[in-house]
């Protein structure tokens, strides 16, 4: 199963509750995230969905222990129905106006072609329960746009900046939203170094973070 970082990150990352019945994984590509959440939430059931097929993702659904709580369909999220869920999740397509690739597989991938940004928000703002949180992992200037967008249909409620090593700039942001409050203060900004600048070297915080989803660890 092909494991990017980004989803590792986010679905260690995301703040799961005991209350959590209901989760959704928005793009869900090979069923990283969805199996990570089955994992992480034994009581929930998980459903992800993308617009390309899912068959990889239902093949490693059906081999791990959670198979039973794991469905994946394949559908545009604009269109997908169904009840409120209460803790929604996706690593998007993240280029917003750079050139688009040659190649449509890795343009989709890439690309807000499929998915713009505010329709992921709209379709968030329709799916998500009352008390929900939606989860979501972008480059730091896309994670800027998308929560300007959001501005009075949804709050950010926890935001945490992702640094490769001590001498490279925060190149990724992890961002926690719930439905529009306007009482909830702006979250203070969270860091998290990924590895310590020396070859294959790892900080504790990411070891920690990561440790019950890599073997390495």
């Amino acid at each position: 199963m092909k494991v990017g970082t980004d989803g590792v990150l986010l679905g260690a990352w995301v703040t799961v509750q005991p209350t959590d019945r209901r989760i959704l994984d928005i793009g869900t590509g090979t069923g990283l995230i969805a199996l990570m959440l089955a994992q992480r939430s034994e009581a929930s059931t998980i459903v992800g969905v993308d617009l390309a097929s899912v068959e990889e993702a239902r093949w490693n659904g059906a081999q791990s222990p959670w198979k039973d709580r794991l469905h994946f369909e394949q559908s545009a999220i604009q269109h997908f129905q169904a009840e409120p869920f209460d803790l929604i999740l996706s690593n998007p397509p993240f280029f917003v106006e750079s050139l688009l690739c040659p190649d449509a597989g890795r343009t989709r991938a890439r690309h807000t072609v499929d998915l713009p940004f505010e329709e992921l928000r709209d379709a968030v703002v329709r799916l998500l329960a009352p008390r929900g949180r939606f989860a979501l992992i972008l480059p730091i200037e896309a994670g800027e746009q998308f929560t300007a967008l959001c501005r009075g249909k949804l709050t950010l409620t926890r935001r945490t900046e992702v640094r490769t090593t001590p001498r490279h700039p925060a190149k990724r942001v992890l961002m926690e939203f719930t439905h529009a409050q306007t009482t909830i203060a702006p979250p203070p900004t969270e860091q998290l170094m990924i590895g310590t600048g020396e070859h294959e070297t790892y900080t504790p915080e990411y070891r920690a973070l990561t440790g019950d989803f890599y073997l390495k660890f």
